[in-house]
């Protein structure tokens, strides 16, 4: 929908974001296939959380942020996925400017959290390793609480100047949007006015968040690796490595995807290749993250099995139980008769 203007200017009214136009004939099969993978992640994450939450020797620093991360990687895809579900079930490609904005805004605030705490778990990590003695003194539960909001305020915070700026853009050429959510390199081309500015300012601040955490992550584990290289027995190297190994599986999966995305002056030439490549940190990563971290942890996998079995045989127990009750009340009963009568 476009209104014009006295002045012979057409204001966009609507986007459209049409998405994976080249596979339309196949929106069934990828509604289907994405819809399977949405369900799964939002459902092994809140898992996570309530492992987390409910198991006492769950409770350290690593698995309250494993939990934090969690809670994130919900949140995250459902900015995007649901929208793109809808598309790809009723055709319905329109978003309004204020829809499209708020998309933005949240997709990449939450985006820069998931940096700032990936961050932060690379330094928990560092901490363990490298200084045991203190771990618990210096990753205390207040510091806990103050470096995952901390993360979350960070996130939010970076991302409001670029986006509103964006939002004061004029649209006034095509609206459609060559992506399956508003992605800052598909409005900046729809735009009439001058962007030059707002892509330097969003490429020296991806610059300087995305490069400079990963810069710290690589210091981090730079020490780690070389603490863990003096280790006197094999086995407790092997061990160390254990546990920060899902980590950095983790961070090398999510970092290179958006360095490839962001870390780049200009995406105009690959932008097709950017919305396949945005695919990854957007869904695959929120699903991969707690298989990484259940796979390769012990103690995760013992809780699972606890947890498991709480949620999934209590009736059988109780029903169990409830038997044996009975016919130890019913034996009871009879002797006292017997007894009675006697």
């Amino acid at each position: 929908m476009l209104s014009v203007r006295h002045n012979n200017e057409t204001v966009i009214k609507e986007f459209l974001l049409i998405g994976f136009s080249v596979l339309k004939e196949k929106g069934l099969c990828l509604f289907i296939i994405i819809s399977a993978i949405y369900v799964v992640t939002i459902t092994a994450n809140v898992f996570i959380i309530i492992i987390v939450k409910s198991e006492r020797r769950l409770h350290k620093p690593m698995y309250f942020f494993i939990g934090g991360l969690s809670f994130l990687e919900i949140w995250y895809p459902s900015v995007t996925v649901p929208r793109l579900l809808w598309s790809l079930k009723t055709k319905e490609e329109a978003i309004s400017p204020a829809g499209c904005m708020a998309q933005f805004y949240f997709h990449f605030s939450l985006g820069a959290t998931e940096i700032f705490l990936l961050t932060v778990m690379a330094y928990d990590r560092y901490v363990a390793i490298c200084n045991p003695l203190r771990y618990l003194i210096i990753i205390s539960p207040k510091v806990c609480t103050i470096l995952i909001l901390g993360s979350w305020a960070c996130g939010f915070i970076a991302v409001v100047t670029p986006c509103v700026q964006i939002a004061n853009l004029s649209f006034c050429r095509e609206n459609q949007i060559d992506h399956y959510y508003c992605d800052l390199a598909s409005l900046l081309k729809l735009s009439c006015s001058e962007t030059s500015r707002i892509e330097k300012m969003f490429f020296c601040l991806s610059l300087v968040i995305i490069l400079g955490c990963f810069f710290l992550i690589i210091i981090s584990y730079i020490c780690i690796i070389r603490t863990t290289l003096m280790f006197p027995t094999a086995i407790g190297r092997r061990k160390t490595f254990s546990t920060f190994t899902s980590h950095l599986i983790v961070v090398l999966l999510f970092y290179g995807t958006i360095i490839f995305m962001f870390v780049r002056p200009s995406t105009g030439g690959l932008m097709y290749l950017n919305k396949i490549v945005s695919i990854i940190p957007s869904v695959v990563t929120p699903l991969l993250n707690p298989v990484i971290y259940t796979l390769r942890n012990h103690e995760v996998q013992e809780a699972m099995k606890k947890t498991a079995q709480k949620f999934i045989f209590p009736l059988e127990k109780d029903g169990i139980c409830g038997k044996i009750k009975m016919l130890k009340t019913t034996d009871f009963i009879q002797s006292a008769l017997y007894s009675y009568r006697d």
